[in-house]
């Protein structure tokens, strides 16, 4: 069976020390806002425009390095992480995968207004490192939450 592959993207954002997590209804976990690259997007126009739908609010991309300028060449913002998850698995082979490509980023408000049709917005926490540390999260999301506001924060 051959394995078939979609590009993902995660946004920490990151407000006064704290990430914005949501309760995903169907995964039955807490997690940022992410979701699939559409066809017509680059990874991290489909991390912002992803966290505007599901949090209303307006993130601003941490870059990793200066953009190069000249040359034939644009430079993109740099995934602080690129995860591989296996979403689909069937007696030990894998039909699907997410490649995610994960982001921080910041936002200037707590206040979480999502559009029609994604989770409420009394879906959402915003977890501290502490908070983070002390949950039961998945541990890929309390390492990534804790290094977003660690990165955020030194900006």
């Amino acid at each position: 069976m051959e394995t078939t592959r979609h590009f993902t993207v995660t946004l920490y954002v990151v407000n006064d020390g704290a990430t914005a997590l949501h309760t995903h209804e169907r995964l039955g976990k807490r997690i940022p806002p992410g979701g699939h690259v559409d066809r017509d997007e680059l990874p991290h126009e489909a991390a912002i425009r992803e966290c505007r739908e599901e949090t209303g609010l307006e993130p601003s991309i941490r870059r990793m390095q200066e953009p190069l300028e000249g040359g034939a060449g644009r430079s993109l913002p740099q995934p602080r992480r690129q995860m591989l998850y296996d979403v689909n698995v069937h007696d030990g082979v894998v039909g699907h995968q997410h490649i995610d490509h994960v982001y921080f980023g910041s936002v200037s408000s707590r206040e979480i207004e999502p559009e029609p049709g994604e989770a409420g917005a009394d879906a959402w926490a915003w977890y501290t490192p502490d908070e983070l540390r002390a949950s039961d999260l998945e541990a890929d999301v309390i390492e990534l939450g804790c290094a977003a506001i660690d990165a955020v924060g030194q900006r």
